[in-house]
C-alpha cells in the first residue's frame, strides 16, 4: 500500500510545551504553587495527598485534581479534605494541559495556593508530558522494589523530588531505601527525597514543610528546586 507524508509545518512538541510554560506562569502569577504526582498504581499518592491536604488546610487554601482511565473514587476520597476533581481518561494513559485547564474552575473562583495534580498510575506516559507543574513529586512505594528508578529513568530524571512511601512496610519487604536511592541519583543526581509513612503521619510534617518553603521561593521570584522559569 502507498503511503503519504502529509508536511503539517508546525511544532506540535514546541507548542505543548509552550502552553505548559504559559500556563506555569499564570500559576505563579496568581500565587498558585502546582505540584504534580506521578507513580505505579497503587504507590500511595491518594493517601499521601489525604494527609498532606489535610495539614497544610490548616492555614492554606488546598485544590485537587484527580486523573484516572475511570470511576471518581479518588476525588470522592479526597472531597473531604480539599476542594477535588476527578478528571477521567476513558482509557488514555495520562493527563494533558487542556484537560487540568478544563477542569481548574470547577474547584472555585478563586485560585487555590496549592494545586495537586495526581496524574495517572504509570511511570512511562505521563514523564513525557509537561502540565505547567512547578514541582513533578514520584511516590515510590516499597512495595514496589528499589529498582524502579534504572527500570523507569525518564520519570525520574524529569522529576524533582521523590516521596518514598509506605516505609512503615519496609521490615516486612525486600526494598532497600539506600539502594533506591542511589538508582535515582545515577538518573538525577539533585533529587531530593522524602521518606513517607502516611497512614502513620511519619514524615508528613517534613513533606509539608517543604511545599511550603517552595511555594514561598516562588512568591518570592527565587530559584527553587523547582520549574522555574
Amino acid at each position: 500500500m502507498a503511503s503519504t507524508t502529509i508536511h503539517v509545518g508546525k511544532d506540535l512538541r514546541a507548542e505543548r510545551l509552550a502552553a505548559a510554560a504559559n500556563f506555569r506562569r499564570r500559576m505563579t502569577d496568581a500565587g498558585t504553587f502546582v505540584v504534580r504526582l506521578l507513580s505505579s498504581p497503587g504507590a500511595g499518592k491518594t493517601t499521601l495527598l489525604e494527609k498532606t491536604a489535610e495539614l497544610l488546610g490548616h492555614s492554606n487554601s488546598v485544590g485537587i485534581l484527580v486523573g484516572d482511565v475511570e470511576t471518581e473514587r479518588d476525588a470522592a476520597r479526597l472531597a473531604p479534605y480539599a476542594p477535588s476533581v476527578q478528571i477521567t481518561t476513558g482509557g488514555a494513559c495520562h493527563l494533558e494541559l487542556p484537560l487540568i485547564e478544563r477542569a481548574l474552575p470547577d474547584l472555585g473562583a478563586r485560585p487555590p495556593e496549592f494545586l495537586f495534580v495526581e496524574d495517572i498510575g504509570n511511570l512511562i506516559c505521563p514523564a513525557s508530558h509537561d502540565l505547567g507543574e512547578h514541582l513533578r513529586v514520584i511516590v515510590l512505594s516499597t512495595t514496589e522494589g528499589d529498582d524502579k528508578p534504572g527500570k523507569y529513568p525518564k520519570a525520574f530524571r524529569t522529576s524533582q523530588v521523590v516521596v518514598l512511601s509506605k516505609t512503615d512496610l519496609l521490615p516486612h519487604v525486600p526494598f532497600c531505601l539506600n539502594r533506591a536511592k542511589e538508582d535515582a541519583r545515577l538518573v538525577q543526581s539533585a533529587l531530593q527525597f522524602f521518606e513517607v509513612s502516611a497512614l502513620h503521619d511519619r514524615g508528613i510534617d517534613d513533606w509539608c514543610e517543604f511545599l511550603h518553603q517552595q511555594r514561598a521561593l516562588m512568591l518570592s521570584g527565587a530559584r527553587g528546586v523547582f520549574c522555574n522559569e
